[in-house]
């Protein structure tokens, strides 16, 4: 998954740029993970689509303070709800962030990135950028064959004041759940 569009930071979102069906998912600095689990009546799990060590994109290296050749544990998933994809993201966690506590973060496998963020006491959150991504983005496995822009958020995380970027893209099948509710 590439997230290389062009990311907007906002005092406050004008309602031109981001449509209001979206505002409400994308302008959330709660738990996504909690969000979804609620959403689905807990019909919730993650995927892991991928998950190495590699070169985080320039705009990631920029964003995170880190040199443009460093490398960095790089975590890409699905959030699934009734088995359906919802959310792809796209975590960014440099070596330097991986010590302490935060080391559990290396074996996540199919737990949520969130649900350790958000029990976390030391984490605070950075503001949030906002893109519109087309669908070419994405990888094929999401099966979908999607035609309308799609809507991300990123946003720094720090554990004890060490970062990690977290980019997610929600998928129309987020506002079809809002719909049947």
């Amino acid at each position: 998954m590439s997230l290389n569009g062009r990311w907007h930071t906002f005092r406050r979102v004008p309602s031109f740029y981001l449509p209001n069906e979206w505002r409400d998912w994308i302008l959330d600095r709660g738990s996504l993970t909690q969000r979804l689990i609620e959403a689905s009546n807990g019909n919730f799990s993650v995927r892991v689509v991928r998950q190495a060590w590699l070169q985080p994109n320039r705009d990631e290296a920029l964003m995170l303070g880190c040199p443009m050749t460093t490398r960095a544990l790089i975590r890409e998933v699905e959030l699934l709800c009734f088995g359906e994809t919802w959310v792809v993201a796209r975590s960014v966690i440099p070596s330097s962030t991986l010590h302490g506590e935060e080391r559990q973060l290396k074996a996540l496998g199919n737990r949520s990135l969130g649900t350790f963020l958000f029990k976390s006491r030391a984490m605070r959150r950075g503001p949030l950028q906002i893109t519109q991504a087309s669908p070419e983005h994405l990888s094929m496995q999401v099966g979908y064959s999607l035609h309308d822009p799609l809507w991300g958020r990123r946003s720094i995380f720090y554990l004890h004041e060490k970062p990690l970027l977290v980019s997610e893209l929600f998928l129309p099948a987020v506002l079809r759940s809002q719909a049947k509710r």
